[in-house]
């Protein structure tokens, strides 16, 4: 596996066709999909951010980068998916959508991961919605809670936040004293951690293995990454 990874980092051809079909119209340009986090400087090309990425995650196990966050999919799968997200970015609500569909139809060959990355500076409601959003994991609901957040997202606020936990029965005692909790704060910047460590500029941000996948990609294109490297492991036998 691991030389089959470095066979596709090297070659980068995955990542420059996503590129290159996103330069010649297939998505809506990356700077108006992607809102950025901070006024820090993005790395000098995309060449040099996947570098970044790919000795982040390929320095970094398996069990460490997934950490305690939200998964779908077949745990043991030798394809990982890592989405960056903010509940209160509309972009995020589109790709949350073909998502689920994508996962959905790979959900025996694809581990799918929910890391949060409130954009707090443009975003007031992105850190409270997910610190709720981390109560109802630990209730065990948290892609329920997730859904009902992007569905509601002109609603987001306390009302809303409340109004989802008693539609689901939650335990209120417990989901109130957990996302107020310094266990809630910790998990989330854990994710903004990782998520600077990567460089990444905004929300929606994905890493399928170690290949960064800019935020603006359609659905088609990540079926087409996905079908690369699916081939490419069954090659291998």
């Amino acid at each position: 596996m691991d030389k089959l990874l470095a066979r596709l980092r090297k070659s980068k051809l995955l990542l420059w066709g996503i590129i290159g079909a996103l330069l010649v119209g297939m998505a809506i340009p990356l700077l108006l999909l992607v809102p950025r986090r901070n006024q820090a400087s993005p790395p000098a090309s995309p060449e040099a951010h996947q570098e970044i990425v790919t000795e982040v995650i390929t320095s970094t196990d398996r069990a460490s980068l997934i950490g305690a966050s939200p998964t779908k999919g077949n745990p043991n799968a030798p394809i990982v998916l890592f989405k960056f997200s903010d509940f209160q970015c509309p972009y995020c609500t589109v790709a949350a959508g073909y998502m689920k569909e994508f996962v959905g139809n790979h959900e025996d060959e694809i581990l799918y991961v929910y890391k949060h990355f409130p954009l707090t500076q443009i975003h007031p409601e992105a850190m409270p919605s997910a610190k709720a959003a981390w109560a109802a994991q630990q209730q065990g609901q948290f892609w329920l809670y997730h859904d009902g957040l992007f569905v509601n997202q002109n609603r987001l606020g306390e009302d809303l936040y409340i109004e989802l936990a008693e539609a689901m029965q939650l335990d209120m005692d417990q989901f109130n004293r957990d996302r107020t909790s310094a266990e809630a704060t910790a998990a989330i910047e854990q994710d903004l951690a990782l998520a600077e460590q990567l460089q990444l500029q905004g929300t929606p941000s994905f890493i399928m293995n170690d290949l960064l996948i800019p935020g603006g990609a359609p659905l088609q294109l990540f079926e087409e990454i996905f079908n690369q490297i699916n081939a490419a492991i069954q090659s291998q036998g």
